[in-house]
């Protein structure tokens, strides 16, 4: 199945016209496409399937508990869907079943281990007032966001884990990045990347595909495991102002 990639088009302040690849069967957006909701309407019709795992910048402003069921609803609305700790099987031209697993994935902040722990806390405060957001009426700060990051890495585990089921293949898509291998390289090991970067390099074998965004530059790497092959993938666009698009290809497939 040829897959279509696009995340982080920030369209709330970002121009930009999506159009579809030639070939592609699916589109998969990683979130972080409009902190407004309205760029979604750019997906509506979309020739192929949509498959639309949200980023933190979905819920910029709003409170967790009301946005995500109305943000599930806007994507029925517009045809596609979205996954939250769920998964889906899709059926490629080929034949072949694939498995959709996804979740935000938001970071527990645990990419560097206790070392860095109180450096890191203090990078991921700045994060969150930017957000603005709330859980249950009270700030969503990074003891929240780490209490969400334990159910989504546990769900996200057990699923992955499953038995072999009526699937050829399994893709995991999450926003927020797997492993440290998806460290932006302008900032490296910054405190800060320990906001963008999870260190879920233990679920990688369970997966063919994994494809995540966050992080504003594109990754296409292999990660190998007693045999297994696992390739990581993202097609993050980001921001004009920081020429972080220069050379974006929105029509980006892979295959699995």
């Amino acid at each position: 199945m040829r897959l279509q990639i696009l995340s982080d088009l920030h369209l709330e302040t970002e121009t930009f016209d999506p159009e579809p690849a030639e070939g592609a069967e699916l589109l998969v957006l990683g979130g972080d496409i409009d902190s407004t909701w309205d760029g979604l309407e750019r997906f509506r019709d979309w020739p192929q399937p949509v498959l639309f795992v949200a980023g933190n910048h979905e819920f910029d402003g709003r409170e967790l508990t009301l946005a995500w069921p109305a943000l599930r609803e806007r994507c029925e609305q517009l045809g596609f869907t979205m996954l939250e700790r769920q998964s889906i099987v899709r059926t490629g031209a080929d034949g072949r079943r694939i498995r959709f697993v996804g979740t935000v994935r938001w970071c527990d902040f645990n990419l560097f281990g206790d070392a860095q722990r109180e450096r890191v806390l203090r990078a991921a405060a700045y994060f969150m007032r930017v957000m603005r957001s709330t859980h249950h009426g009270v700030p969503f700060d990074a003891a929240a966001v780490l209490t969400e990051a334990l159910a989504c890495r546990d769900w996200l585990a057990e699923e992955l884990a499953r038995p072999a089921g009526d699937w050829d293949a399994t893709v995991a898509i999450t926003h927020f990045g797997p492993s440290f291998l998806s460290a932006d390289p302008r900032y490296g090991s910054q405190p800060g990347t320990a906001s963008f970067c999870n260190a879920d390099d233990d679920l990688l074998p369970f997966a063919d595909l994994w494809i995540h965004g966050h992080l504003h530059c594109r990754h296409d790497y292999r990660v190998r495991f007693d045999g297994h092959e696992t390739r990581v993938v993202s097609n993050a666009r980001g921001h004009s102002p920081r020429g972080e698009p220069q050379g974006y290809d929105g029509r980006f497939t892979v295959e699995v």
